[in-house]
């Protein structure tokens, strides 16, 4: 597993390297990436934000590691590999291969599977502080899957802003609100599409707590992480605290 997670983590780095380089090397010495093109297939916005994707990508990929660095624990290999698949397929295909415009719904397979994903890590998340020795209060499985379908839609609605001010600011289509045609969607096509993200974020949140309530319900551990000291979080003992 471990080589398998470097593969990805290496093929995927390099995956967005080297659009950083060829944009870098087109800004100095071809075209320009002008901020005020309209957005499109390939088009100067979209180059500016391939740049600005792959840079995002270059950082992100970082932060489990950092994650474990400081918090002194390691990932579950499942959900480490589905963080690295989910970058590639919406960083490297998605904007440097325009999948977002070259298949048909790629836009929504990204947000399910972000929105699975970060279920998943939301799951992971309260886990561990429900386990916790220091807490008084185990929260039951229904509580443990409320919070991580909230915390997963959170996320999903927070993309969404984000990607509304950066596009607001670089004047790029980060919301796809410009289609491959230069078409610029309005009214309620616009709003239609940003809700449909939504819907899609909270349908794959819903996946998400199904499977992990089924979990915690039959004693799996694929979610837990491993203690760096040696004491991996699936050998603690539930505590005999009051469940809420």
């Amino acid at each position: 597993m471990k080589k398998i997670h470097k593969f990805l983590y290496f093929g995927t780095v390099v995956s967005f390297l080297i659009p950083i380089i060829y944009l870098v090397i087109r800004m100095i010495f071809g075209e320009s990436t002008g901020l005020g093109s309209d957005a499109g297939y390939h088009s100067d916005a979209d180059y500016l934000l391939m740049l600005f994707q792959c840079i995002l990508g270059l950082v992100t990929i970082h932060i489990p590691s950092l994650l474990e660095k400081n918090l002194r624990f390691e990932i579950p290999g499942m959900l480490y590999g589905f963080y690295i698949v989910f970058l590639y397929g919406s960083i490297f295909l998605g904007e440097v291969r325009s999948f977002y415009y070259l298949v048909p719904h790629w836009d929504s397979i990204m947000h399910f599977l972000s929105s699975v994903m970060t279920g998943f890590f939301g799951l992971m998340v309260v886990t561990i502080l429900n386990r916790d020795e220091r807490v008084a209060i185990r929260l039951s499985p229904i509580f443990v899957v409320l919070f991580a379908f909230s915390f997963s839609v959170m996320i999903g609605a927070v993309w969404e802003v984000l990607e509304y001010v950066i596009d607001g600011v670089l004047g790029v289509n980060m919301q796809k609100f410009i289609t491959a045609d230069g078409t610029v969607l309005v009214g309620r096509a616009a709003l239609s599409d940003t809700m449909k993200d939504i819907i899609i974020d909270i349908l794959g949140a819903f996946l998400a707590s199904i499977i992990g309530y089924f979990s915690i319900r039959r004693n799996l551990r694929w979610y837990i992480p491993v203690l760096k000291h040696g004491e991996s979080e699936n050998k603690m003992k539930p505590s005999d605290n009051a469940e809420v």
